[in-house]
């Protein structure tokens, strides 16, 4: 079997900007909520801490060179850096890749993923309910602005270590639906690809509901390669019939977050839609929204690094046949939403010897 290449999504959240400073405080960046996190139900585990690079900040670029190491240690083929681009040099979060672009360092495979959606500050009522928001920054779709969102990832694209998929650079787009014409959008670039040297660009989309082999076909006309497919927002959603919604409204009203246990959830976290070609499964390795979302967070109980090794294994058994054996892992550094696999105080490396064992036992069969 070709050998699987595990790309996981990477968040540049962890310094402070203008933007964040404006609207949060000054010095916010994700260890804020992180670190004020609290445990609420007996055994939920918050805080959560780091270890080995402790509350980082990714302005330094040691830091980045000691995530690339730990990455490779585990066999992580390489990082998917989150993209903010929201219209006419509009971005956010921007400068750790800048700066991995600029200094050549680390010497370790990227993509980018164009997280393409709008941000906005929700306020909550007493009950848990989103009762309004406020836009922060829109997600703009302008004609005139995909020429020039394209030249500015041109020098990416070219770099040597950006990840090609049949020797074209691959570029996630978060939700293609979201677009008013994802076709004319992807066409352009496929166009300005081959005007400036290269052969053409990969396309993928990511998608967080339910997928069949119909629904993949029906998407043709985006041009869209492949498709990245998580299940857990759509099987979560599957359960909530009318007992369900009773029970979370019992839940709710006495403090306690929507739960669910990795062990039950791993069996609807990848599908047979993943043995295809054009789909790519995307391991998960937990899940606790609460440091963002508090008592109005979706809860994965009980991950462990053993667990999450056979949820890897598994999706490793997905793409053992294909020409293009990827996986991807949400997320590197997720700290917020507690999908994360860089070292914490209570299991260590072990999310990321749960890698290397996988790929390990893959090698010798």
């Amino acid at each position: 079997m070709n050998e699987p290449k595990i790309i996981a999504l990477y968040l540049p959240q962890f310094h402070p900007t203008p933007d964040n400073d404006e609207w949060w405080g000054k010095g916010f960046t994700e260890w804020t909520n992180v670190g004020k996190a609290k445990a609420l139900f007996p055994g939920h585990y918050q805080p959560k801490v780091p270890a080995d690079l402790g509350y980082y900040d990714l302005r330094l670029p040691e830091v980045r060179e000691q995530q690339a190491q730990l990455a490779r240690e585990a066999g992580v083929y390489g990082f998917c850096y989150y993209h903010y681009w929201f219209g006419h040099g509009k971005q956010e979060l921007e400068l750790p890749f800048k700066e991995v672009l600029e200094s050549g360092k680390p010497d370790f495979p990227f993509m980018l993923c164009w997280a393409n959606e709008s941000w906005h500050a929700k306020f909550w009522d007493k009950d848990g309910k989103a009762s309004s928001k406020k836009m922060l920054i829109e997600q703009k779709y302008d004609d005139d602005d995909i020429d020039p969102h394209f030249y500015h990832l041109l020098p990416a694209f070219k770099d040597p270590r950006y990840i090609k998929i049949d020797g074209c650079p691959a570029f996630m787009i978060y939700h293609p639906d979201e677009m008013p014409d994802p076709g004319k959008f992807i066409n352009r670039w496929q166009e300005l690809a081959r005007q400036n040297g290269l052969p053409g660009l990969t396309f993928m989309a990511y998608l967080d509901q339910f997928i069949t082999p119909e629904t993949i076909k029906n998407r043709e006309d985006y041009g869209v390669k492949y498709e990245v497919v998580t299940r857990l927002q759509e099987q979560w959603y599957k359960y909530r019939g009318f007992f369900t919604r009773i029970q979370r409204g019992v839940i709710r009203k006495i403090g306690w977050p929507s739960l669910r246990r990795y062990k039950d959830y791993m069996q609807y976290l990848i599908g047979d839609e993943c043995r295809d070609e054009n789909v790519i499964p995307c391991v998960l390795p937990n899940w606790d929204h609460t440091p963002r979302s508090g008592r109005r967070g979706m809860v994965l109980l009980d991950s462990t690094p053993d667990l999450f090794q056979q949820h890897l294994d598994h999706a490793i058994d997905m793409v053992e046949n294909k020409k293009n054996p990827l996986i991807f892992l949400k997320a590197w550094n997720e700290w917020g939403e507690g999908n994360y696999v860089e070292p914490d105080l209570k299991y260590g490396h072990g999310y990321l010897d749960a890698i290397r064992r996988a790929l390990d036992s893959c090698k010798k069969q």
